[in-house]
């Protein structure tokens, strides 16, 4: 079954493609375009925004989803660790290679060395060649984090490898020009959090905020790191603005944009803030700090302990 566009993406597994913003809809269809095709994928964005994410997902809505994913790190790869993967296909070997009619993914591919890259295109050749004779071939996606056009202009990727691997290719947009999909995306990892954990979290109105209002420069991946961190940190059921990285909850001190002039502090942050500095002016006397505060002592030292607690946790990570 084809991957569909709109509110049932929102129930697909962590990680998978998730989004209803115009960007994403664009994305969901040519997912289903490419998954109907032979032809090579090329795949553009910026680290952390799914690229290999989408991949899986053109293979898994094709015809071909029974047959191995292959991943190539092209970062890392060594001659002799390209040629044992496409092992094979230079011969015109079709059948013995691990990765016939799956699907092959080559990610990094501008990181690919330069002596390596006439490899992958006999290979490419080779590949095409293997499934006009027997019917069938193995599918080749690739991705890349910088402009391969710019790369072949600077004489770093060959024109013809690129041209090869450009029949179709799709942008993945960073989070940043899609702030819409960050409830759908962060309540998708929460829900998974929550079912690996035997309970329910939430998001609290402040750090549903502050994720909003963040950039995410380390796009999708860093916005799953932040809920799996906040879980770790949180007392409670409530994810709350304290329970965020320092990078994303300082993001909610920001100017609303109905009230320009106007400056939020959640109340909880305030709330830290006035026991911290009662506390500084009785010289630590906890006795005395909740007089002042007028809580009771038992409230006082949970409240520090709460702190403390969550300070430990991020300073963990």
């Amino acid at each position: 079954m084809l991957l569909k566009p709109g509110p049932d993406s929102r129930n697909v597994p962590l990680g998978s493609v998730i989004g209803e913003t115009p960007e994403i809809q664009k994305i969901y269809q040519i997912i289903q375009i490419a998954a109907r095709a032979n032809h090579p994928v090329l795949i553009v964005g910026e680290p952390g925004t799914g690229k290999e994410v989408i991949a899986r997902a053109i293979h898994s809505s094709s015809p071909r989803r029974h047959m191995p994913f292959e991943v190539l790190d092209c970062s890392t790869l060594r001659s002799e660790d390209l040629e044992q993967q496409l092992h094979g296909l230079e011969r015109g070997d079709c059948g013995i290679t691990n990765f016939d009619r799956g699907t092959l993914f080559l990610d990094r591919i501008a990181d690919l060395r330069l002596d390596l890259q006439g490899t992958v295109l006999r290979a490419i050749q080779q590949i095409e060649s293997c499934g006009a004779h027997e019917g069938g071939q193995a599918r080749l996606l690739a991705a890349s984090t910088r402009d391969l056009h710019l790369a072949v202009a600077q004489g770093e990727f060959r024109r013809d490898l690129y041209f090869r691997l450009n029949a179709l290719s799709l942008r993945v947009p960073p989070l940043r020009e899609r702030h819409r999909d960050i409830p759908l995306l962060a309540s998708s990892f929460l829900k998974q959090l929550s079912c690996a954990a035997g309970r329910e979290y939430r998001f609290s109105d402040e750090a549903l905020r502050a994720m909003l209002t963040y950039d995410w420069p380390g796009n999708v991946r860093e916005l799953e790191n932040c809920v799996e961190r906040a879980c770790c940190s949180a007392v409670g059921p409530v994810i709350s603005l304290l329970d965020l990285p320092r990078s994303v909850s300082g993001s909610a001190e920001i100017t609303p944009i109905d009230f320009p002039n106007i400056r939020v502090v959640p109340l909880s942050e305030l709330e830290k803030r006035s026991i911290q500095e009662t506390l500084q002016q009785v010289g630590g006397d906890k006795r005395a700090a909740a007089r002042l505060l007028g809580i009771g002592k038992t409230t006082l030292y949970r409240k520090i302990r709460e702190y403390e607690t969550r300070e430990q946790k991020r300073e963990d990570f």
